[in-house]
C-alpha cells in the first residue's frame, strides 16, 4: 500500500509554500534543541554506529545535516518531493543524501533496505500526524530499515500535546503564525495515544529498550515571548530478540 493521495498532496502543498530559511516551519527548531537532545539518549544505545543512518521524515533536512556531521552515511527521506528539494538546496556541500520515499509503500522501503542494508533510524514526529491507516505500515517500515542489527529512535508528540495544540489553535487571536499552515493544509498533529505508539512498534516486531519524556521544542513563541514546547515521548527500539544491553 501507499499513503492516500490526499495526505501526500497535503504535505506537498505545505512544503511548496514553506519558506527556505531554517526556523520558518513550526517544528524546525535548531538541532541543539532537538537532535542533540535526542542523541543524548540514542547514541549510547546504538550497537553499530557504523551502519547507515536514515532520518525518516526528514522534512527540510535541518536535523539530517546535524546527524550527518556525526555519522558516516546519513540519508534523509521524506514523502514530499518539495521537502526533499528544500533539504537538498540547504545542503550545498552534500553532507547528507536526500530522497523521496513513501514509508507506507512496502516495496519502496524494501528496495531502500536492499540498497543500504540494515540501518539506524531517527524518526521525529512522523507517526502522530499520519492518517490512521498509514501508521502501522510506517512502523513496519522502521522495522524493515532497522533489519537485524540496527536501532531506532522514535520521538512523537505525547497525547498530552493535543490539548496544548488545540488551545493554540482556538486562541482568540487564532493559531500562532507558524502553526497556521499546518492546519490550513489539513495536517492533524497529535492524533496518537501513548499506548498506541508502543503498540504500533511492538506489532512491527520491535522491542522498546528505553523510553522517556522530553519537551519538543518548536520555533514559535507565545504572545509574552515564551518558546512554545510540546510534551513528547521518546523510545529507543531494536528488533525483537536482539535487545542487547538496555542500560539506564
Amino acid at each position: 500500500m501507499s499513503v492516500t493521495s490526499r495526505y501526500k498532496d497535503a504535505w506537498e502543498g505545505f512544503w511548496r509554500e514553506a519558506p527556505d530559511e531554517q526556523g520558518a516551519v513550526f517544528w524546525d527548531a535548531e538541532p541543539a534543541l532537538t537532535a542533540a537532545r535526542h542523541l543524548a539518549h540514542f547514541a549510547a544505545r546504538i550497537d553499530r554506529p557504523g551502519l547507515p543512518l536514515v532520518d525518516l521524515g526528514c522534512g527540510n533536512g535541518t536535523q539530517t545535516r546535524y546527524l550527518a556531521a556525526r555519522y558516516p552515511k546519513v540519508t534523509g527521506v521524506d514523502l514530499s518531493l518539495a521537502a526533499v528539494e528544500h533539504a537538498r538546496s540547504q545542503d550545498p556541500d552534500g553532507e547528507a543524501e536526500f530522497e523521496q520515499l513513501d514509508a507506507a509503500d512496502t516495496k519502496a522501503v524494501d528496495e531502500l533496505h536492499t540498497r543500504i542494508g540494515d540501518a539506524n533510524v531517527y524518526v521525529r514526529g512522523v507517526l502522530h500526524q499520519c492518517e490512521a491507516a498509514d501508521r502501522q505500515p510506517v512502523a513496519d517500515a522502521i522495522a524493515t530499515l532497522v533489519g537485524t542489527d540496527g536501532r531506532a529512535f522514535v520521538v512523537e508528540l505525547a497525547e498530552a500535546a493535543k490539548p496544548v495544540l488545540m488551545g493554540l489553535a482556538q486562541s482568540p487571536a487564532g493559531p500562532p503564525p507558524k502553526l497556521r499552515p499546518v492546519f490550513a493544509h489539513g495536517i492533524a498533529p497529535g492524533e496518537l495515544s501513548d499506548a498506541a505508539l508502543v503498540e504500533l512498534l511492538t506489532t512491527a516486531g520491535l522491542t522498546v529498550l528505553a523510553e522517556g519524556e522530553l519537551p519538543l521544542t518548536t520555533t514559535e513563541y507565545t504572545a509574552d515571548g515564551r518558546r512554545i514546547e510540546l510534551p513528547s515521548r521518546w523510545l529507543v527500539v531494536s528488533p525483537a530478540g536482539s535487545e542487547g544491553s538496555k542500560g539506564p
